[in-house]
């Protein structure tokens, strides 16, 4: 597991390839990741928006850019968490993703800027 915090949140972030969903003689692979934001600051946070940078190993980088995360918009409370799962596709057994979330402080409006760590995305078998 790999963690950022920014500004009192913190971002875990949890990858999984899956080899069922998977086509390598198409060049098809398929990656999971969870990710749990948590809160340690003394407000109430809202996630907004996400923004994403995804990148294949043969070069080939993709953005993407879009409201909440998996259908939502979190609020998250002090001392408290949100998780979800989401997933991605590979042209390539390697790649990586990084990127960011906007978000609000409930209390007074105020939007900020939370890091997700960058994180690798290998298909298992790249490990052998």
């Amino acid at each position: 597991m790999i963690m950022k915090i920014t500004k009192r949140v913190a971002v875990s972030v949890e990858t999984y390839y899956q080899p069922a969903y998977s086509k390598p003689i198409d060049s098809e692979y398929v990656f999971a990741y969870r990710i749990t934001i948590e809160n340690f600051s003394e407000s109430t946070v809202k996630l907004l928006r996400r923004h994403w940078f995804i990148f294949d190993s043969n070069g080939v980088v993709r953005e993407v850019e879009g409201e909440g995360v998996v259908g939502e918009q979190p609020t998250i409370l002090p001392m408290q968490n949100h998780t979800y799962v989401s997933g991605c596709h590979l042209k390539t057994e390697l790649g990586k993703m990084s990127g960011s979330y906007l978000m609000e402080r409930v209390e007074d409006g105020k939007k900020f800027h939370v890091q997700i760590p960058e994180f690798t995305l290998v298909a298992e078998f790249k490990l052998n």
